[in-house]
Order: C-alpha cells, then structure tokens, then sequence
C-alpha cells in the first residue's frame, strides 16, 4: 500500500494491485485509522509508546503505596516481650438470674501471682461458644452479642446485654461495688475483637474489673473470659499449672419477674405447696 499525506489532515493510499481487491469484495486484511486532526506520524508513534510506560509508572506507585499503609514491613507485635506470666482470678461473678432491662455486674478480679509484670493484661469475653464475629468499633459491645443461625437475616448478630457507657472500670481496694459507677473508664477496648486491655500488672497486684451490661434478650446464655499478658501473642498468661486462664459463667434472663411469696420470714420463688 502507498500512502501520500497533503497538507490537510488527510491521506490518499492506493493499493497494489495484488491486495486492492475487487468491488464485490475488497481487502480485508488490511485496515486504516486516520489520525487526529493537527497530530503528526512522529506524534502518534509517542503517543502510543507512552501508554505502556504510564501503566507501569502506576502500578510502582501503588505498590509504594500499599508498603507505606503496612508500615513498611515493621511488625507489630515487635515490642511486645516473650514470656509466660502466671495469673489467677480469685473471682468471677455474674447473676446466675436476670431481668429484662434491669441492669447487672460482670466482675472479674485478676491477680498477678508470678515474679515478673504482666506487659498488657487483656481480657477476652464473648456471649455463647463461638465470638459473634462484630468488627472491632471500640465500643466493646461485641463481647455482648450472640451469632443467630439463620441465613435469612442480613445482620445475624443479636446483642443479649447492651455495656453501659464508660464501661469496663477498676474496683478501688476498699471501694464498696455500689460506688463504681463514680470511678473513670479503666479498659479500653483494644483492635483484636471482644479484647479490652488494662496495661501493665505488678507482681502481687489484683486489677478488679467491672462490666455493667443490662440484659435485653431473654434466655439462657454462657459468658466465656480468657486472660491474656499482651495482645500480639508473644506474651501468655498461663496458671499456676501452666495452663490458660479462662473461664464461664452462666445466666438465665427472664422476661418478667419470678412468682414470689413469703415462708418462714423469708422471701422465695417456690409457692407451690
């Protein structure tokens, strides 16, 4: 094929006569796009060449910048000291009987009875065997919530007992349980799902926790607890036997109060004869 450009921002191009074809049917393997008005062949040609060289700029940029977002590959768990940090929790309550709206205290009192100070004591607590699965808000309300089984729902997370405002707090030595609503926030609810940690804990030292939740489903549900040193892994509680500190409590939430009645001086719930 020959090609003759004028000054217009045209082309003329003939055919050899071995590829021009006939009327009926004209060549097909061959196949010409203008170029836009006011653009030279030189000017085409970079054109062209330039859009693989941005495509592969971008892309180096990105990868900068998801290097950036990871911090570059510095771990996170690198400050965090190794070791194994023997605790106890000498108590742990939660009303085995509940009302509807009527607000109660989880207490978890944890001591350090090793040699060494727990880093981080971070305690994780979840409603029923399995976590709910809530992302991580910072609020802690996650702990509260149960996983319902039916694919139905667009949001199968149901909370059971709602945490009060600036909860968890620390029960002062001496401090009446009555009074605890006068003490600050003392737990904050780390990224790791259901986790509230509480700083470090001195040899011989007890952090006594207190969640306020009111029940707002009804039922029977298990509270389960595990006690942590840290929150990246490095750092374990242990018991004295070694193994993990964890545990449950279990409650009944009734929809409306129990039949009472007076035997003996002495209120109680079976009236029957």
């Amino acid at each position: 094929m020959y090609c003759m450009e004028a000054a217009t921002a045209t082309r003329s191009c003939l055919w050899p006569d071995s590829e021009r074809g006939s009327a009926s049917n004209p060549p097909t393997s061959r196949w010409y796009v203008p170029r836009p008005l006011g653009e030279s062949g030189t000017q085409a040609g970079g054109r062209r060449r330039q859009g693989p060289a941005i495509a592969t700029g971008l892309v180096l940029v990105m990868a900068a910048i998801g290097l950036a977002a990871c911090g570059g590959g510095h771990r996170q768990d690198a400050t965090e000291p190794s070791g194994t940090y023997t605790v106890q929790v000498p108590v742990a309550e939660f009303p085995r009987h509940q009302l509807l709206a009527h607000s109660v205290d989880l207490r978890l009192a944890i001591e350090n009875v090793g040699t060494n100070t727990v880093p981080n004591l971070a305690v994780t607590v979840h409603t029923g065997k399995i976590k709910a699965g809530v992302i991580a808000t910072g609020s802690g309300q996650g702990s509260f919530n149960i996983r319902l089984n039916d694919p139905s729902l667009a949001e199968p997370n149901r909370p059971v007992w709602i945490l009060e405002k600036s909860y968890p707090k620390l029960l002062a030595p001496g401090q009446e349980e009555s009074a605890i609503h006068k003490s600050p926030n003392a737990g904050a609810a780390a990224a790791q799902t259901d986790t509230f940690q509480f700083g470090p804990l001195p040899p011989g030292r007890t952090k006594d926790i207190i969640w306020r939740v009111t029940p707002v489903m009804a039922g029977d549900y298990t509270i389960h607890y595990h006690v942590a040193a840290g929150l990246e892994g490095n750092a374990k509680a242990v018991a004295r036997g070694g193994g993990p500190v964890s545990g449950q409590l279990h409650a009944t939430i009734a929809s409306k109060p129990p039949e009472t009645c007076v035997k003996g001086g002495r209120v109680v719930t079976k009236c029957g004869p």
